[in-house]
């Protein structure tokens, strides 16, 4: 077996929550957690450039197995280099499987015990994947962490639904270990739903096959805030403490803090950049719409306490000239700016806990993130 140039190891822990500090080691570079993963899914943020991200701090991105697979395709992808180097980015990449697309697409897949067969929505071919395809395509494409294949229920779902995805995510995960032979990490994947017992015993199932790292999925799709804290809460104890936890596809600032005080590491979702395309920015005291006729001749900043590039030189005047004008490069700063708010997040708690002070500091921000901005909505 290849040999893997992957660790991790906790650095911090807070006395008061489960939050802690760390650092994942890998052949591209190294990643300090908690981290954000900015969304790359077809290998490219959507609006910024790997060099900006590089500057705003990002360490790590996620892209998607499956949509790479369906264009330019993974022999591609590994004929030129391999997808850090396809898409200019000089770190480590994390690929989603296309586990969820199984559940956002579900009108195109027919699901089975072997993997599924799903019909592109780019042309309607029909393409199988099993567990085994799964890895290979991501070997193919040289990425540092791998998810493997996983099935993930909608909510609402019926128990014997959820318990038949338990199953069905255990046996690929299996033979996803099975097929893996690459040094990048491969992570196993917890799925659930909403039922306590059934985490538990996805997550035991998981756990037993020694993995790298692991992930919790199947949650942030409908479910109720309160039930979403609850059930994440519950599912991180059953994860080794000594291995990176991962909480897939969520969530909003709020979402990050609570999270990070619950002993998650690694995160990814989308709303900062789809958020930033629609106009609306994240700041320290809650969410604007920067359309709103209110800040026409508005000469501050975005975020007063916000020091990125877009902050530091634009007003909201002139940003909201740009979004009603439809000008791309709204999209462009908008974008900037959510990401850089989303990375200082994350790094603010870090060195809130190598100091000392993460309670102190996630009570003040839960607060003030609780606002709906300096000027309102």
């Amino acid at each position: 077996m290849t040999e893997r140039p992957f660790r991790f190891e906790v650095l911090r822990r807070d006395v008061e929550s489960r939050a802690r500090s760390g650092r994942i080691v890998t052949a591209r570079g190294t990643v300090q957690t908690p981290a954000f993963m900015p969304v790359a899914t077809v290998g490219a943020v959507k609006g910024i450039t790997p060099d900006e991200l590089r500057r705003l701090g990002a360490e790590i991105v996620l892209a998607n197995a499956y949509h790479l697979f369906l264009r330019p395709g993974a022999d591609v992808i590994r004929e030129l280099g391999g997808l850090s180097k396809f898409m200019g980015w000089d770190g480590p990449v994390l690929t989603d499987s296309g586990g969820f697309q199984i559940f956002s697409l579900a009108g195109l897949v027919r699901l089975g015990d072997e993997g599924v067969r799903i019909r592109s929505h780019l042309d309607g071919s029909i393409h199988d994947l099993t567990p085994a395809r799964v890895v290979e395509i991501e070997e193919a494409l040289g990425v540092d962490i791998l998810m493997p294949l996983d099935d993930c229920p909608p909510y609402p779902s019926e128990q014997g639904r959820v318990e038949e995805s338990v199953s069905r995510t255990a046996r690929w995960l299996g033979r996803s270990r099975a097929a893996w032979k690459s040094e990048g990490a491969l992570f196993g994947i917890v799925q659930g739903g909403v039922f306590e017992n059934l985490r538990a015993r996805s997550a035991e199932l998981a756990v037993g096959l020694d993995l790298p790292g692991y992930a919790v999925g199947g949650l942030s799709v409908g479910e109720p805030r309160p039930l979403f804290y609850e059930v994440a809460s519950a599912t991180v104890d059953r994860l080794p403490f000594e291995r990176p936890r991962y909480l897939m596809g969520a969530g909003t600032p709020e979402d990050l803090v609570r999270l990070v005080s619950m002993g998650y590491d690694l995160f990814d979702c989308v709303l900062p950049t789809r958020n930033a395309r629609n106009g609306t920015l994240f700041t320290s005291t809650g969410r604007l719409n920067i359309r709103n006729a209110r800040f026409a001749r508005d000469p501050t900043p975005i975020d007063s306490r916000c020091d990125c590039p877009v902050c530091l030189r634009f007003s909201r005047a002139y940003l909201r000239h740009l979004a009603v004008a439809g000008e791309i490069l709204s999209a462009v700063l908008n974008t900037v700016h959510n990401l850089a708010f989303y990375l200082k997040l994350l790094g603010d708690m870090r060195r809130a806990l190598e100091q000392e002070r993460f309670p102190e500091y996630t009570s003040r921000i839960l607060v003030d993130l609780s606002g709906e901005g300096e000027e309102g909505k």
